[in-house]
């Protein structure tokens, strides 16, 4: 049989009864559903990873509610459709209640979030927003504040194998009541599970690429030997090498970025290579991912392994040398290393400590003792006065001598860890103590 429209029009569910998936928000419990049913609609965005059914949602409510809804694209709209179906709202021309759908609202920029934002306000027309993408960053605050996000998740199995039924009664290969397992060998339909990850679209089109080609190999073959066709290895075919769908910077992408640092932090090897590689397959620029590392180098492995910095740094410039293919193995070089390195982050603690202390204490003048006095009148002043070269004392260090205001007192902001070489960073921390303390010893004699 040849599919005039594509499976995903001829599937679009009208009530929410034919909707699959989406229970947390559309089943007995969802929060959702009832304030489809009794056409209480907030403007709301719907955010979730493609094919995950936001755009058939859209729909679903347009015809559960009855309500004329009107359908704008991110990338092909722009302020004067808004203003139009926004203007004509005000003025009455339209149903009080009109439904917007804009697709991608992710896509629209700020003058075109601007423009819709009076309307939402004044509840002339009900927005409803479909994104990938985190609203939290990609929503105007202005507009997100007057919005409900409904987060929706990828298909689970059931939701698919629902689909997939569907798809094969709509196309006649299934005769209704006829379930799946009678007539398609449960490899096969794990396979279609496997290479549509949760996403209705994929599924939906592998089956039509998988229909066509069998009818292409065989135009006679009937309804049955075209299930007994679909085979595991003509799924894998027909799908292809799996290309991942994040896009470079939404957020799946610092997902991967997370999950490639929490690698590295917990000595994972493997962990790091092989979201290293997963990195790869989304986006070829090594930029962010070496940025990482150095990251890493300084935040979680420290003085506990300084050398970190500068192997990542070498790799960076290795890569731009040699070129991609060799480049991208001398990175993989410096994860390993820097997942095998000894961890501290006590640098990353000292300098937040320090961060916060100077907010606490920012009017606080600098001792006259460490004060810049290259004129006489700054000497006059009692800038410099009473300064003590370090070099001039034991050690390059001079006991108990204080370097910061006052107020702020003596905090340790940098506690070193007894791993690597923090482990003589720390022995050398408790000589100076020492020092500190023996000196103060002896003066407490002397009185």
């Amino acid at each position: 049989m040849a599919l005039v429209n594509p499976l995903a029009n001829l599937l679009r569910p009208k009530t929410l009864s034919d909707y699959a998936g989406q229970c947390h928000l559309l089943g007995d419990a969802g929060v959702l559903a009832p304030l489809i049913k009794n056409k209480q609609l907030p403007s709301m965005i719907l955010w979730g990873p493609p094919g995950c059914g936001k755009t058939s949602l859209a729909h679903v409510i347009a015809e559960e509610t009855q309500i004329p809804m009107h359908f704008l694209s991110a990338i092909n709209s722009g302020v004067k459709d808004i203003k139009q179906i926004g203007d004509a709202n005000q003025q009455g021309l339209l149903s009080e209640s009109s439904l917007v759908f804009v697709d991608e609202i992710h896509r629209f920029n700020k003058s075109q979030q601007d423009a819709l934002l009076p309307y939402v306000e004044a509840g002339n027309i009900i927005l409803i927003g479909a994104t990938t993408e985190n609203p939290a960053f990609s929503i105007n605050k202005a507009l997100l504040s007057r919005m409900r996000v409904f987060t929706l998740e990828k298909l689970d199995e059931d939701a698919l194998l629902e689909l997939l039924l569907k798809a094969l009664n709509k196309t006649g290969m299934l005769p209704s009541g006829v379930s799946l397992n009678e007539v398609m060998q449960q490899a096969s339909i794990n396979a279609m599970l496997d290479v549509s990850k949760g996403d209705a679209r994929r599924l939906l089109t592998t089956l039509e690429v998988i229909i066509a080609s069998i009818q292409i190999e065989n135009p006679k073959v009937n309804n049955n030997d075209q299930i007994s066709a679909i085979t595991p290895e003509l799924i894998y075919k027909v799908a292809g090498e799996r290309i991942a769908n994040y896009a470079k910077g939404g957020d799946e992408y610092y997902d991967l970025l997370s999950a490639f640092h929490k690698s590295i932090r917990g000595s994972s090897v493997d962990g790091g290579l092989f979201w290293f590689a997963r990195l790869l397959q989304v986006n070829s620029d090594i930029v962010p991912i070496c940025r990482r590392l150095l990251a890493i180098a300084s935040e979680d492995i420290g003085n506990a392994d300084p050398r970190a910095l500068e192997i990542c740094l070498n790799a960076w410039d290795i890569y731009h040398r040699v070129g991609q293919a060799e480049g991208e193995r001398a990175v993989a070089q410096a994860i390993v290393y820097c997942a095998l390195a000894a961890k501290s982050n006590a640098v990353y603690n000292a300098f937040k400590q320090a961060v916060k202390a100077a907010k606490n204490y920012a009017d606080e003048p600098v001792p006259l003792h460490l004060r810049n006095a290259p004129t006489a009148l700054a000497k006059a002043a009692g800038h410099g006065e009473g300064y003590k070269y370090a070099h001039n004392f034991e050690g390059a260090y001079v006991p108990n001598y204080d370097y910061l205001p006052d107020a702020v007192g003596r905090p340790r902001f940098y506690q070193a860890s007894d791993r690597g070489l923090e482990k003589q960073l720390s022995a050398k921390i408790n000589y100076l103590q020492e020092r500190d303390e023996w000196e103060a010893s002896q003066k407490e004699g002397n009185t």
